[in-house]
């Protein structure tokens, strides 16, 4: 079975570029929709930045990027090893996935293009998995960035 190499999502919110931005790049308001605590961080191109994840049932595990690029209201990336669950396993030495946020302005609103490539690079052994659960993830994340705007 072939895989696809990325994960494409799109999302119309109803919120002007800059609070949707403000949400991506605000690593601690981020953090409050993503599942992740990020208290006291910030996302800074070329660094790692860490927090434990809040999300139910993976509260064991940190969750590590390194922020690729931040162009202020227009793109937000991040490398990051996908669905890296298992405490005994050195996924250092594994190629990491892109993710890759965009924003356009649409419809008085803005269009959230979230994009996670490299999976042809994940081992064999986990690939299938990290690619499903990543591709679940992502839609539980278009709609908590979607549900996260609505109250602000």
């Amino acid at each position: 079975m072939h895989l696809p190499d990325r994960i494409e999502r799109k999302i119309l919110l109803k919120a002007p570029r800059s609070q949707v931005w403000r949400t991506l790049a605000n690593a601690e308001v981020f953090g409050q929709w993503f599942g992740v605590n990020l208290k006291g961080k910030r996302f800074v191109a070329g660094e790692r930045t860490q927090g434990q994840i809040t999300y139910p049932g993976y509260e064991h595990l940190v969750w590590d990027v390194m922020v690729e690029r931040v162009e202020p209201e227009r793109v937000f990336s991040f490398l990051w090893h996908p669905y890296a669950v298992e405490p005994k396993i050195d996924y250092s030495l594994e190629t990491e996935t892109r993710v890759l946020f965009q924003l356009e302005d649409m419809n008085g609103g803005t269009l959230l293009k979230v994009v996670e490539s490299g999976f042809n690079g994940i081992p064999e052994a986990r690939r299938l998995k990290a690619f499903r659960m990543d591709s679940r993830g992502w839609d539980d994340q278009m709609a908590n960035i979607e549900e996260f705007l609505s109250k602000a």
